[in-house]
């Protein structure tokens, strides 16, 4: 769908440039201060109003759980949170709390104050929830020592702590977690105001020059996304230094979207392919979640995380009782007849 009329040899520095430092660039853009954190602005006052409140209570704050697409800001909200209230912050993920011995391990090594912050906490083990159930609520670790008759429970108290949750798949949480949690505050997609923001100052922080025309070219194909949006800058700054230009301008902006598959809404290849499986396949469906991922050989979690809360958002595609279904608006951006017109 894209000619990409770039020579080889600039591809190959590019595709080096991209993985080269990639992390600590990352770490460089994240806010560290909520003046510097661009939008999500009614998020920020209410975590504001709870941190405030805690302080002034001389406590811990109450537990939180962000839910959210990917690439929105979780864990740099963690993160500001933690500065917020003066104490240490220690990360792990569902997945890497494999034995209720992972967790204890992590809980008994807190300091009074501190953060735990768990990301996909929707791939915590339903029998590590039970142990975390007392630990959010009464501050106690109850572990079972020994095994058959002369198994005895050890009760351990905790110091004073606040468990920060990130999830990309709030539903997949069970209810009796859900609901320890003092607040739970979603992310959405930011407008494409507040991503030019980030794009400017990104572009600060990298110390080059974008302009207005590249601002505007990029930020609409970020997807509503920082994540992305950076990652469009730093491709777009790769280009422009391959080039020996000194500016980000309206053809390196084109020309890097071309080279990265990328569509001026901001659809990949693989948000392409989902459509024209639907449409060509199914008739424009509705499909199913499962066959539709037999169709495609992508992972269900993959579709309904990273695929589908952008295309619902864009209104190209609905979920429905029946299955997903193409919504006239993907058709015309596509360039195809819907299956309304043809009739």
């Amino acid at each position: 769908m894209y000619y990409v009329g770039t020579h080889l040899s600039m591809s190959k520095k590019l595709a080096e440039n991209q993985n080269k430092d990639d992390q600590n660039i990352d770490l460089t853009l994240r806010p560290t201060a909520w003046d510097e954190y661009v939008g999500q602005e009614k998020i920020k006052n209410n975590l504001k109003v709870i941190l405030e409140a805690a302080k002034k209570r001389n406590e811990s704050a109450d537990h939180l759980l962000f839910s959210g697409p990917a690439g929105l800001g979780k864990t740099t909200l963690a993160y500001l949170v933690a500065r917020e209230l003066g104490g240490m912050i220690k990360t792990t993920s569902g997945p890497a709390i494999e034995k209720t011995g992972d967790l204890a391990a992590v809980l008994t090594n807190l300091s009074p104050g501190e953060i735990l912050f768990i990301d996909e906490a929707h791939r915590i083990n339903p029998m590590i929830e039970e142990v975390l159930y007392p630990a959010m609520e009464s501050r106690k670790l109850h572990l079972m020592v020994g095994k058959g008759p002369g198994a005895r429970t050890l009760s351990l108290d905790l110091p004073p702590f606040t468990l920060i949750a990130a999830t990309t798949r709030e539903n997949l949480l069970s209810q009796p977690l859900r609901s320890r949690f003092g607040a739970t505050l979603r992310l959405n997609f930011y407008d494409i105001d507040d991503i030019k923001k980030i794009f400017n100052r990104s572009a600060k922080i990298f110390n080059i020059d974008i302009s207005p025309e590249a601002v505007e070219i990029l930020s609409r194909a970020s997807r509503g996304t920082p994540r992305i949006a950076n990652r469009l800058l730093k491709r777009a700054r790769d280009f422009a230094e391959v080039r020996g230009t000194k500016v980000i301008d309206e053809n390196a902006a084109r020309k890097t979207l071309e080279m990265l598959e990328i569509d001026e809404v901001g659809l990949e290849p693989q948000d392409r392919r989902l459509l024209m499986t639907i449409i060509e396949k199914f008739n424009g469906g509705p499909v199913g979640i499962n066959t539709l991922t037999a169709a495609l050989s992508e992972e269900r979690g993959v579709i309904e995380d990273i695929y589908e809360p952008y295309l619902m958002t864009l209104g190209f595609i609905q979920r429905s009782s029946g299955g997903r279904i193409v919504l006239p608006a993907a058709y015309k951006h596509l360039g195809i007849r819907s299956r309304e017109e043809l009739l």
